[in-house]
Parts: C-alpha cells; structure tokens; sequence
C-alpha cells in the first residue's frame, strides 16, 4: 500500500516526466491510454485518486513542447472532452443503477429519506452541482454517481455533463499549451502541479467547512 502511495505521488510530482517516457514508448497509442485515464477519472467511483486537473494541464504542457508533433491539441482536447462526457455518463447510470437496491430499507444507514433529500436537492441545484464538481477532485468522480442515485432529469443532467466537460477540459489543457512552457513553470514543474491540486482542494475545504458550521448551529 504505501509502495503505492509513493507510486502515485511520483507519477503526479512528475506528470511531465512521465508523459514525455510514455510519448517515446508507445507513440500514438498515448491517446488510449489518456483517453482511459480520464474516462476512470470521472467515470468509476473507485478511482477518484486519479489525476484530473493536474495531468491535462501536464498533457497541455507536453504538447507544447513536443517538437515530434505526435500529439495535436484539437484531437486530444476533443477526445479528452468526449472521455469526461462518458465517464460522468458511466457514473450516472451505476447510480442510477445501484440507488434503488441500495435505498430499498435493507440497510439502515440508508434510509429512504436520505434518499428523498437527495432527490430534492439534485432537483434545485443539480445542474450546478454537476457543472462546478468537475473542477473539484474526488467531487468530480462522485457528483455524477450521486445525481443518478437522486434519479436527476437525464437531458438536464447531460447538458450540465457536457457543459462542465468541455469547460474543463479547455481550460486546463489549454493553460499546460499556454503556460507550460515559460521557463519558471517548466522549471518548477512538481510546485506547479501542487498548487494545481491544492488550488483544485480549496472549494471542497469551504465547502466541508460550511457543512460543519451550519451543523454546529
């Protein structure tokens, strides 16, 4: 486990490194394998330890400075935006799947009435919460879970899905292309990926932080 650990936190401080070794090893085929990345990402409720935000802004910064010309920034900004689309849709149906065994009165920590509260709060603030989930880790991979447990209207919940998606994607990978090659960010590239991901944990802070104080009250 902690072998693991010290994998993962190697394979985030040092996203461009690694990037660069599987550009060299496997060419083209680094479409699939960001494609699957970022599909889990969003997609499976157990791997929301997977980059998200730091590992489009490394991608954005590796294609920057690839001069092979292997990667295109419009077809990996398109595919990387149809893979969040489909990772978020995956996700919906497991819960829509999952909700109604789960919420049958079987288990007690899962009473129905947890179940109605979420119904009612997708019903208000669904959309916005799919949307703005996608620029918060581990949020990201269990926003679109949640709002199929709550059953949320589908065509709302995927033009918030694909909304989110494209803002997301566009942004990150678009400042790596941007910005990732100025000199104190290519030079400093784990500190950047940092602050990325700490930048990225601020809002689920406050937002746990709001949650305990309005409990508190």
């Amino acid at each position: 486990m902690i072998e693991m650990l010290q994998f993962l936190l190697d394979f985030i401080l040092n996203l461009d490194e690694h990037l660069v070794e599987l550009l060299q090893t496997y060419g083209v085929w680094v479409y699939a394998i960001l494609f699957i990345i970022v599909f889990a990402e969003t997609g499976l409720v157990v791997t929301p330890w997977l980059p998200g935000d730091s590992l489009l802004f490394a991608v954005g910064t590796l294609i920057a400075i690839d001069s092979s010309g292997t990667l295109d920034i419009g077809i990996v900004t398109s595919l990387l935006i149809v893979a969040a689309i489909l990772g978020n849709t995956c996700n919906y149906a497991i819960g829509k799947w999952i909700g109604p065994p789960a919420f049958s009165g079987r288990y007690r920590f899962l009473k129905v009435e947890y179940l109605r509260q979420t119904e009612a709060y997708f019903v208000k603030h669904g959309g916005k919460t799919v949307m703005l989930s996608r620029f918060l880790p581990i949020l990201r991979t269990f926003a679109p879970f949640v709002s199929g447990v709550a059953r949320m209207h589908y065509p709302r919940f995927q033009t918030y899905n694909v909304l989110g998606a494209v803002i997301w994607v566009t942004v990150f990978l678009g400042g790596g292309y941007l910005f990732g090659n100025i000199p104190i960010v290519k030079n400093n590239f784990g500190l950047v990926t940092l602050i990325i991901i700490g930048g990225s944990l601020i809002p689920v802070a406050i937002l746990v932080w709001r949650r305990r104080r309005d409990s508190a009250e």
